[in-house]
């Protein structure tokens, strides 16, 4: 397994990098907001990795963050998601966008990916929403755990279930709760959640 690649970044392209790494050039495959933070050709660059083992090729994927990272290997699991259906997926926002949208259930967000259709847009907010989503499952301490981060960063609305799930309220009850409930704060959703609790 190759953790992560150091050297000059000497060639970009629509989705790809060219790192040397003591004489010898690797190409990367890159979303286009890892593209979008690189720095200048000739630079020294570092780039998290995962290498893609098929019959017929192996292909080397870099990543600028360790919650981008855990987005790809998460979306990698999920049924008829494959490596480069994920980058396309990556390079709808940053990893705490894309993270915020599954964990709050915006399935027409990541329509908006070419490639992704509805049933797997779905599919995709059914598998991995407790996994990215703070305070549930695997989002604390397992390999989403930064990325749980990075969403929870990116939208209140996460924050806000996060809170309600403090006070004790199960996530069948939260998704009820957090529909269609106005606000541009955490303080604002919460407070309409518990007024729709109570109503």
């Amino acid at each position: 397994m190759i953790e992560r690649v150091r050297g000059t970044l000497v060639h970009t392209s629509a989705a790809t990098v060219v790192v040397e790494v003591g004489g010898v050039g690797l190409s990367l495959s890159v979303s286009s907001s890892t593209l979008g933070a690189l720095p200048r050709l000739g630079e020294q660059v570092q780039l998290l990795a995962y290498l893609a083992v098929r019959e017929d090729a192996l292909q080397l994927f870099g990543f600028g963050s360790e919650a981008e990272r855990d987005l790809f290997l998460l979306l990698l699991g999920v049924q008829s998601v494959g490596p480069k259906l994920a980058l396309a997926v990556l390079s709808g926002g940053d990893a705490g966008q894309i993270g915020a949208a599954i964990a709050s259930g915006d399935a027409a967000r990541l329509q908006a990916t070419p490639g992704v259709g509805k049933r797997t847009a779905e599919r995709i907010v059914v598998e991995l929403r407790d996994k990215i989503a703070p305070g549930l499952s695997a989002g604390i301490n397992g390999p989403g755990a930064a990325l749980g981060r990075a969403a929870a960063s990116s939208d209140p609305k996460i924050l806000a279930r996060q809170a309600l799930e403090g006070l004790g309220f199960g996530p069948i009850e939260l998704d009820s709760m957090l529909t269609d409930v106005d606000g541009d704060s955490v303080e604002e959703l919460v407070a309409g959640a518990l007024k729709k609790a109570r109503a």
